[in-house]
C-alpha cells in the first residue's frame, strides 16, 4: 500500500528510528516479522503512520504521537483509531482493507498476528505505486466511464449514508475562512493580492450561502463520508476507480455535505488538468443522486477544496523547499474557478431514437456541461428509478400531459439552478412542442445565459431500428416505443425561422466531430 512520505531501507530506518519507539520501525524490517514467504520489506514513513510492504500485504502502525489535529498517544486509542480505518474504509475498499491485527512479541523481536499485543497495525492487500490515480492520470490511464462509474457508485454510497444532523451551518463558513487565512500565512508576500481576492470572494460567498448551509444541512445533505477524496487517495485496481485511507481521526472531517466531498475529486481532475473527466465524475454523481440543488454551493466547495489542497502543499513546501509539492497548481484552480462566467443553456430537440441522448453524453466532458435527462427525472419525480419500467402508454401514466408539464417544469428549475451558478447546462429532452422550447429560451434569458438547440435527425427507418434495439436491451431510462414515436410524428411542432437561427442539426446517422460540434455550441455563449 504505497502511501506519500519518506520510503526507507532497513539500513536508513535504523539510522534515523523514531526516538519514542526506538527498535520498532527496525524491527518490523525484518521479513520474519510476518510469516512465510515476506523475503523483503520496505517502509513509508508519514508523519503520523509508518506503513510496512511486504510485497502483497501492507502493514500500517499507528506512530504514538500526540499532535494538535490528532491523538495516537496511548496504546487504547491507538487500537481504537486502527478498528475506524478498517471500518470507514471498507465502506468504499473492502478488498483493500483486510482487517486489524496484534503484533506480539517484543519491540525487539516483533511478530505480527501474535498475542498479547502490544501494538496494533491495519492489514491491507499493498498496491503498485503507479496504480494510485495520480500517476494513472499522468499516464493518461483513466477512461471517461471510469469517472463516471465512481460518480454513480459515490452517489449510491452517499445515498445510502444516514443523515448527520445538529450541524452547525456557521461552521461551515468559519471553516472556509480560516482555510483562507492559514494559507496566507503560508505564502509570500508577492501573492498578497491574489490571497485578499480569494478572501474576500470567501466572505461573500459565506455570507450570501449561509441560509443555503442551513437548508442542506436542515435536509440530511450531512453523511458520514469519506472525507479526503482526491487523487492521491484514489486507485486503479481491476478496472475500476477505489477510493481508500478515508480520514479516520478526525468525524467533523468526515461529517459534511454530500457535495463537498464530490466536490474534492472534481478539483483535484480540473487542477490535473483533466476537466473532462471532472464533468464525467460530477454529472453521473447527480444524474445518481438527484441532488441538482447542491448546485447553489458545488462552487463554493471547488474553490474551498482547492484551498485545502493549496495549503496542504505549502504546508510541505516549507518543510521541503526543493519541490513545490503543487502549490501554484491548487493556488491558479483557485483563482480561475472564483473568476465570473458566461453560462449557456443548450436544449435538445429530436424525435425518440433520434440519438439525444449519445449526442448529449459525448457533448459532457466537451462542451463542459452538466446535463439533466427528461427520462429520468420524469421518474424520479414519480419515486422511480431510471432503470425502472412504468409500462405506461401514450397520454397515460407517467405520460399524461399534468406529468409531461410537472417533468418540464422540474428540469427548468434544475437548468435555472445549474446557470445561475455558472454552469453550462445541456438539457435532454425531446421539446417536441414550442411552448417548451420558449420556457427554456427564457430561463436562458434570466440568466443572462447563451442559448441553443441541438437538433438531432435520423430518417424513419433508423429512428425504428434504435426504438426497437433499445426495448430489447431494456437498459435505459427511456421507455418510448413505436407508439410514441408515431404520436410524437402526428404532433410535434417543428423549429419556427427564429429556432431555427438558434439551433444547430446534427445528422446522426452519420458520423460526428464532437469538438467541432462542442466548439460550435460554446459559440452561442
Amino acid at each position: 500500500m504505497p502511501r506519500t512520505g519518506n520510503t526507507r531501507g532497513k539500513r536508513t530506518a535504523r539510522r534515523r528510528g523514531s526516538s519514542s519507539r526506538v527498535g520498532l520501525p527496525e524491527a518490523l524490517l525484518d521479513p520474519r516479522c510476518y510469516g512465510p514467504g515476506v523475503e523483503s520489506v520496505r517502509l513509508v514513513e508519514t508523519h503520523v503512520s509508518w506503513v510496512f510492504l511486504t510485497g502483497r500485504h501492507a502493514y500500517k502502525v499507528k506512530k504514538p504521537v500526540k499532535l494538535p489535529f490528532v491523538d495516537f498517544s496511548t496504546l487504547k486509542l491507538r487500537k481504537h483509531f486502527c478498528e475506524e480505518e478498517l471500518r470507514v474504509n471498507r465502506r468504499l475498499a473492502p478488498e483493500l482493507y483486510l482487517g486489524v491485527v496484534p503484533i506480539g512479541g517484543t519491540v525487539e523481536a516483533p511478530r505480527i498476528g501474535r498475542a498479547p499485543a502490544f501494538e496494533y497495525a491495519v492489514e491491507m492487500r499493498e498496491f503498485p505505486a503507479d496504480a494510485r490515480l495520480d500517476r494513472r492520470l499522468e499516464a493518461n490511464g483513466v477512461p471517461r466511464e471510469a469517472a463516471a462509474e465512481l460518480g454513480a457508485r459515490l452517489a449510491k454510497f452517499h445515498g445510502g449514508l444516514p443523515p448527520i444532523r445538529g450541524v452547525a451551518s456557521a461552521e461551515t463558513a468559519a471553516t472556509a475562512q480560516s482555510n483562507v487565512e492559514e494559507l496566507a500565512a503560508l505564502m509570500p508576500a508577492q501573492r498578497r493580492n491574489e490571497i485578499a481576492a480569494l478572501r474576500a470572494w470567501t466572505e461573500r460567498r459565506c455570507r450570501t450561502l449561509l441560509p443555503i448551509f442551513e437548508r442542506r444541512a436542515a435536509a440530511g445533505a450531512h453523511r458520514e463520508c469519506h472525507g479526503d477524496l482526491h487523487l492521491q487517495n484514489l486507485l486503479w485496481r481491476d478496472g475500476k476507480i477505489v477510493a481508500f485511507d478515508a480520514l479516520e481521526f478526525d468525524r467533523k472531517l468526515r461529517d459534511i455535505d454530500v457535495i463537498s466531498e464530490a466536490a474534492f475529486l472534481a478539483m483535484d481532475l480540473r487542477a490535473h488538468g483533466r476537466t473532462d473527466l471532472a464533468y464525467e465524475f460530477l454529472n453521473r454523481y447527480l444524474e445518481v443522486s438527484g441532488d441538482y440543488g447542491g448546485a447553489d454551493v458545488l462552487g463554493f466547495y471547488l474553490v474551498y477544496r482547492a484551498l485545502v489542497r493549496a495549503k496542504v502543499a505549502a504546508i510541505k513546501r516549507a518543510q521541503s523547499a526543493a519541490d513545490d509539492h503543487g502549490v501554484e497548481r491548487y493556488l491558479a484552480t483557485g483563482l480561475d474557478l472564483t473568476a465570473p462566467k458566461t453560462p449557456l443553456l443548450v436544449i435538445t430537440h429530436g424525435l425518440s431514437g433520434s440519438g439525444k441522448s449519445h449526442v448529449c453524453a459525448e457533448l459532457v466532458s466537451r462542451l463542459p456541461a452538466l446535463r439533466v435527462r427528461s427520462d429520468v427525472e420524469r421518474k424520479r419525480l414519480h419515486g422511480l428509478e431510471a432503470s425502472a419500467r412504468s409500462s405506461s402508454q401514450v397520454g397515460a401514466g407517467l405520460y399524461t400531459a399534468a406529468a409531461t408539464r410537472r417533468t418540464y417544469g422540474a428540469l427548468a428549475e434544475i437548468a435555472d439552478s445549474l446557470l445561475r451558478n455558472g454552469e453550462t447546462a445541456l438539457v435532454d429532452a425531446a421539446f417536441l412542442a414550442r411552448r417548451e422550447r420558449l420556457e427554456f429560451r427564457q430561463v436562458a434569458a434570466s440568466n443572462a445565459a447563451g442559448f441553443a438547440i441541438l437538433d438531432c435527425t435520423a430518417s424513419r427507418r433508423e429512428l425504428e431500428r434504435r426504438i426497437r434495439a433499445r426495448a430489447s436491451a431494456g437498459r435505459d431510462a427511456s421507455e418510448a416505443d413505436l407508439a410514441v414515436l408515431e404520436h410524437q410524428l402526428r404532433t410535434a411542432e417543428p423549429l419556427d425561422r427564429a429556432e431555427r437561427r438558434q439551433a444547430i442539426t446534427v445528422d446522426t446517422e452519420r458520423n460526428i466531430e464532437y469538438a467541432k460540434l462542442a466548439a460550435r455550441l460554446r459559440a452561442a455563449a
